[in-house]
């Protein structure tokens, strides 16, 4: 294969090629027998189909798979993005919108064959990518599958596509596997994250594994067609109230991450799950509500004030 070709390839490609691609899967799955492979770090064994918070045990569970038009526009493209949700999570947002498959477990089992398999009808469907949607709490699998259909001809980029509550030591397993992160920045403070999505100590690891998926692949870098190559999309969804503390989140990721980041500043808050009942707490009673137009274009004026111009109007 010519060296030009050969540059052009997904870093998984040659990952695969060399078996280190393998050694990364193998190194994850002993990570399950005590599992430590998000920051929940509940340490039960799921090699022997233990449940962690996540309620995910050895095999993977997938609600759904197919070319999906709703995300950014640089992973949309003119074919879509292959987005392959999975089931559960490693947060328990008390307001998420699709908590039907986050928390009710929504979905199948799929060994990571399958799960490979699923990968390839969807680059067939020219799809310009893989999505993994909610992939924090299953990383060894997707390694796995990955390695598995990587030598059956899987080129597309790859997208991790998290709530942001990662660990970098999972995140350092892949380096060079994934092309474009895009992660949650969901709270500039503990406490709402605590009482909202039950993540403890949200703020210090999203802030750690941002900076991690910055390490590894930079900025948004788009093609000629407008659609993503390589870098980080940053999503962050305004709260009723501005409860996400907006200005810290645009702060930190001017200040640490980067000015250039492509930041997608999410209007579409509504009321679900827990938060549509409300009257638990003072902070539940306050997302009874969509967000206001105010509300809105002082979150942009956050970023807009903090130099950020790339993702929103």
């Amino acid at each position: 294969m010519a060296e030009a070709e050969q540059n052009q390839l997904p870093g998984y490609v040659r990952l695969s090629r060399s078996g280190e691609l393998e050694e990364r899967a193998r190194r994850a799955y002993e990570m399950l027998r005590d599992c430590v492979v998000c920051p929940q770090e509940c340490r039960v064994n799921r090699v022997e189909d233990e449940l962690g918070f996540c309620r995910t045990g050895l095999l993977p569970r997938v609600s759904s798979y197919s070319p999906h038009f709703g995300e950014e526009p640089p992973l949309v493209g003119r074919n879509g993005s292959g987005t392959i949700f999975f089931s559960g999570c490693n947060m328990r947002c008390e307001f998420c919108q699709n908590y039907e498959v986050s928390q009710c477990g929504v979905g199948g089992a799929v060994p990571c064959e399958d799960l490979a398999a699923i990968m390839l009808p969807l680059q067939d469907r020219r799809c310009h990518n893989i999505n993994f949607v909610s992939p924090s709490h299953v990383v060894p699998q997707i390694l796995r599958a990955v390695a598995l259909a990587a030598p059956q001809g899987l080129s597309l980029p790859l997208v991790y596509n998290s709530g942001g509550y990662d660990s970098v030591d999972t995140l350092r397993l892949l380096d060079g596997v994934i092309d474009i992160y895009m992660p949650d920045a969901k709270y500039g403070q503990d406490d709402v994250a605590w009482e909202l999505s039950h993540a403890k100590g949200y703020v210090e690891h999203m802030q750690a594994a941002l900076k991690e998926m910055h390490r590894q692949v930079g900025d948004l870098v788009v093609g000629a067609d407008g659609v993503a190559v390589r870098g980080m999309i940053i999503r962050h969804l305004v709260l009723p109230g501005n409860l996400a503390n907006t200005e810290i989140v645009m702060k930190f990721i001017a200040d640490e991450i980067s000015r250039d980041s492509y930041v997608n500043v999410m209007a579409q808050y509504h009321p679900a799950w827990q938060a549509a009942e409300g009257g638990r707490s003072p902070v539940l009673a306050a997302l009874q509500r969509p967000i206001t137009a105010r509300e809105y274009r002082y979150a942009i004026d956050c970023a807009k004030e903090n130099g950020l111009s790339r993702g929103f109007p």
